[in-house]
């Protein structure tokens, strides 16, 4: 999905879709590529991490047999 850095304010910024320009966010300007800056039209991609997912349900199974064992 391609955005437009719309502006940055107080270390935010705010991206507008280039398709669909109802679809806007905020993001840290930390999480911006090196060197971006108002008006420049940057790339977001989206994954999903199987291998975190499952680490955290796990932490989370845990935690709830751990629970179990204090009644």
């Amino acid at each position: 999905m391609n955005v437009s850095i719309d502006r940055i304010e107080e270390g935010i910024a705010v991206l507008i879709g280039m398709d669909d320009a109802t679809v806007r966010m905020t993001v840290p300007v930390s999480a911006l590529p090196p060197g971006s800056s108002e008006g420049d039209i940057i790339t977001l991609s989206l994954e999903r991490d199987g291998i975190a997912t499952d680490a955290a349900r796990k932490r989370v199974i845990d935690l709830q047999e751990k629970l179990k064992k204090r009644r």
